[in-house]
């Protein structure tokens, strides 16, 4: 068996191989939770600053993930590595399962088709910027600058990750502003989930 199709299957090791907590996440407690993040993602997962990605919408695995990789340091950010040094498993849980409880609804500019989208970056986040697997993010809306610098740390090295790295080391520094161009021109609704 493939390691995505694996990470899908089995969800016990997601985000490049991360371990997930395994817990049950409680929407509501992942809401005060959510308080600390509000400043920089906002309540609902909709980024109040260019330099944090929307989360809103994103697979409660996914955020699981990263948010371990961050508590582990086998991901570093100046803030998230702080931030995720004070929460439990079971906050992580919590918090990823609140960001999860939104749906994140992207619609492409006008004038343009799915066709047109970035062709390396579709069987994973989608044409629209939707994430079609629980290992990538949706990257709908996100500014540019976030998603050119993501790339470039997976190109350099300084983020690893089976797939990602991959892709990044073979696209120039236009491949890489081409696919950062296209999905911050995708219009990002975050609303609440029915």
């Amino acid at each position: 068996m493939s390691r995505a199709l694996a990470i899908v299957l089995g969800g016990l090791m997601l985000a490049g191989g991360f371990p997930q907590p395994s817990l049950a996440g409680d929407p509501e407690a992942g809401r005060k939770v959510a308080n600390m993040c509000r400043t920089c993602h906002g309540i609902d997962g909709y980024a109040q600053i260019p330099i944090a990605p929307h989360i809103g919408g994103e697979p409660k695995e996914y955020l699981e993930g990263q948010l371990m990789a961050f508590k582990t340091g086998a991901r570093q950010h100046e803030m998230m590595s702080v931030v995720t040094a004070t929460l439990s498993a079971q906050q992580i849980s919590d918090v990823a399962a609140w960001y999860a409880s939104f749906t994140a609804v992207a619609t492409l500019p006008a004038g343009v088709t799915e066709a047109d989208a970035p062709a390396a970056c579709v069987s994973c986040h989608g044409a629209d910027g939707i994430s079609v697997l629980l290992d990538a993010p949706n990257l709908a809306g996100e500014v540019n600058i976030y998603v050119d610098t993501q790339l470039k740390a997976f190109r350099l090295g300084k983020r690893q990750h089976d797939i990602m790295s991959e892709i990044a080391s073979e696209m120039t520094d236009a491949d890489i502003r081409e696919v950062a161009d296209w999905y911050s021109k995708v219009a990002l609704e975050i609303v609440p989930s029915d």
